[in-house]
């Protein structure tokens, strides 16, 4: 090995961040990054600051997991507040961009009542002019579309906020993503670098690859002060070489959760790349970033949901990647920000956006988008898609957290591509209310019962079984729960065997049993070989 180079260590974490909170995909758009520094982020910085204690125990009470409460202890407010005014000062824009909306919002609510909005332009707020469109929907409700496009161009959009925090884990244990910001450590590294930077892929590929650390540090701009510290992230032992796959067979790998491998030698497909990205020892056996391809031919997104976008896993995957697809939206609606641009804007330039039903093929493989209904609280939203794929004859379907509200579409569907031989539903079938998603993007107060109603619910038993009955399938997978370990910080998800997820899914797989469907709830990491015209021939 030449002098100065070396491999990244399995368990160094390569974490983005934005204003030093976690980042996911709702603040990369401009418009939704604002909506969520005011109603995410500085209202639980002010209530950090203002009552440490009750966040402190509220952390410790499994009943509010994954609520707004940040887990330092009762401890560190000052630096809370310091960040509070550092988000303030830097943020100034996204926090006007803002008010601009509410503001928008409120004075169509009070002035559009059926008649040509054209005079109304003149009332929109001033930093919006030119970057909304005055609308209504066909029942005189009245709304507006932004330009996403040139809001990216524009000042609300500030890379400067965006950073990579480098650090060594030996376990899953950390606090729920979106309630607790990621101060100053002494194990933490923190690289003032946008997601869009060439390091981020030169030091991921350290992963496979020795490389110089001094050529490295020199450009991710590492300090003089710190390069002790950057040092302890490398190593000169050489890491397990993948074996690229050269079988005969189609071969699927459960990564955790909704993330499936489908390999053949010709073609390599990812679905929503969640992975226990590190190595060390787990309870939980599991593949993990050694396990994959060196050349990603696609990965495939099925929705906006951090739980399916996790920057984490995609950025330093992003050099593997040969396309990434993505549901296609162009509504311009505030919940639903359209992912080709916040890819694009984060250094992927290779973005295909499928709609409903149209096609992709590559060798031997054919990939269909399809309907996704439920699991948004009944928002408007484009920004989601099923995927159908095949290999020469043989078919998979992956439903991710679909709830089957209307089995007819399915059926339609059905006329078009046929039976499949796989199905991989989602069955987390309580979700979280509206709120605790996109409670930031609303701009007024929704009433507790409505908000209630209103979930991020994937299928039921009653929900999931229709799939089962329309495309009779030979094999189901429930996939998609949140119950890795490796989840909990983006899920916050516990089960017990009471819980109604499990006992909904334990019935399908029963059920599917019954009737001689191989059907399994999948945890932890799996492996099938298929022969193109049959059903799996080994599992592993």
């Amino acid at each position: 090995m030449k002098r100065n180079t070396f491999f990244l260590k399995p368990n160094v974490v390569i974490e983005p961040l934005i204003d030093r909170w976690y980042a996911w995909s709702h603040l990369i758009s401009p418009a939704t990054a604002a909506m969520n520094i005011v109603g995410r982020h500085l209202k639980i910085m002010n209530s950090y600051i203002q009552s440490p204690q009750i966040h402190a125990a509220a952390v410790k009470n499994p009943k509010m997991l994954g609520g707004p409460f940040m887990d330092y202890n009762g401890g560190r407010a000052d630096e809370i507040k310091q960040l509070k005014e550092q988000t303030t000062k830097s943020r100034e824009k996204s926090i006007q961009l803002h008010a601009a909306i509410v503001e928008l919002d409120k004075m169509l609510k009070n002035n559009a009542k059926g008649y040509s909005l054209e005079s109304l332009y003149e009332k929109v707020p001033e930093m919006l002019k030119g970057y909304v469109e005055l609308v209504y929907d066909l029942n005189d409700n009245p709304s507006f579309r932004l330009f996403e496009s040139l809001l990216y161009r524009s000042e609300f959009n500030t890379k400067s906020s965006q950073s990579i925090a480098l650090w060594i884990t030996n376990n899953d244990t950390r606090p729920f993503c979106l309630s607790t910001p990621k101060l100053d450590d002494p194990a933490v590294l923190h690289l003032h670098i946008p997601f869009d930077h060439q390091g981020i892929d030169a030091i991921s590929k350290m992963k496979r690859n020795p490389g110089n650390i001094d050529e490295l540090a020199s450009l991710l701009g590492v300090e003089p002060k710190d390069r002790t510290l950057f040092d302890t992230f490398f190593t000169e032992q050489e890491h397990p070489e993948y074996k690229k796959y050269e079988g005969e067979k189609a071969r699927m790998r459960y990564f955790g959760h909704a993330c499936i491998l489908l390999e053949t030698k010709e073609v390599s497909i990812l679905m929503d790349p969640v992975i226990s990205y590190y190595g060390y020892e787990s309870s939980v056996a599991h593949f993990s970033d050694i396990d994959l391809p060196d050349v990603i031919d696609y990965v495939i997104i099925t929705h906006n949901h951090q739980d399916h976008i996790l920057l984490e896993t995609l950025l330093p995957l992003r050099h593997k990647i040969k396309n990434i697809v993505v549901p296609v939206t162009t509504s311009g609606a505030l919940q639903d920000p359209n992912l080709k641009l916040a890819f694009k804007s984060m250094g992927f330039n290779n973005v295909i956006e499928m709609d409903e039903m149209e096609e992709v093929k590559f060798e031997n493989v054919a990939i269909t988008a399809v309907p996704f209904t439920g699991e948004h609280s009944d928002l408007n939203v484009r920004a989601k898609a099923c995927f159908h794929v095949t290999i020469q004859q043989f078919s998979f379907l992956f439903v991710a957290d679909s709830r089957v509200m209307e089995p007819m579409l399915y059926k339609h569907i059905q006329r078009v591509i046929g039976n499949v031989d796989v199905v991989f539903l989602g069955m987390e079938c309580d979700g979280a209310p509206l709120s605790w998603l996109y409670g930031p993007l609303l701009t007024q107060e929704l009433a507790r019962d409505k908000d209630q109603s209103r979930r991020l619910s994937g299928s039921d038993f009653g929900k999931g079984m229709p799939l089962v009955d329309i495309f009779n399938p030979k094999e189901v997978y429930v996939y998609a729960m949140g119950q890795e370990p490796w989840l909990e910080f983006i899920s916050s998800i516990k089960y017990t065997a009471e819980s109604n997820p499990i006992v909904q899914s334990n019935r399908l797989v029963e059920e599917c049993q019954k009737r001689g469907i191989v059907a399994e709830r999948l945890f932890g990491e799996k492996e099938l070989l298929y022969d193109y015209e049959l059903t799996a021939t080994e599992t592993f």
